[in-house]
């Protein structure tokens, strides 16, 4: 037997799903931040700044190197200046959210197809550790 999720039915429930979360009274907020974020080249540049250091910072501790108190002292002083830029941390904290939003629509989906029935509440306070439900 052939499953085929592309049906009618599965496509304008995924889309009334997306109208839903589109409808959500903080989701054109988080859109507007997102998008001022976008068009600040200063902000974009403070983000880029701090996430490559932060990259590098970590794939040299990864690797056994020492980091000097000034280096760290320098990537706090960029990533405080960041966070204290409001168009940043407008767009950090937004990110967060539709991520979580994400997540969550993530989690019944998996656990939908892992128990072959829509999940409960109870599905997801005991799981085992790597289950989809992220517990």
């Amino acid at each position: 037997m052939q499953l085929n999720l592309e049906t009618a039915a599965v496509l304008e429930k995924t889309r009334e799903l997306c109208q839903t979360i589109v409808d959500q009274p903080g989701f054109q907020a988080a859109r507007g931040h997102l998008d001022a974020f976008l068009a600040d080249d200063r902000a974009r540049r403070q983000y880029q700044l701090v996430a490559v250091k932060s990259q590098e910072l970590q794939a040299r501790e990864y690797q056994g190197e020492p980091l000097s108190p000034e280096e760290l002292t320098l990537y706090e002083a960029e990533r405080e200046a960041l966070v204290n830029n409001p168009i940043a941390r407008n767009f950090l904290e937004a990110q967060e959210r539709l991520q979580q939003v994400q997540a969550t629509i993530t989690r019944y989906v998996a656990r939908t197809l892992e128990l072959g029935r829509v999940p409960n509440p109870d599905d997801f306070a005991t799981c085992s550790p790597g289950c989809s439900c992220g517990g």
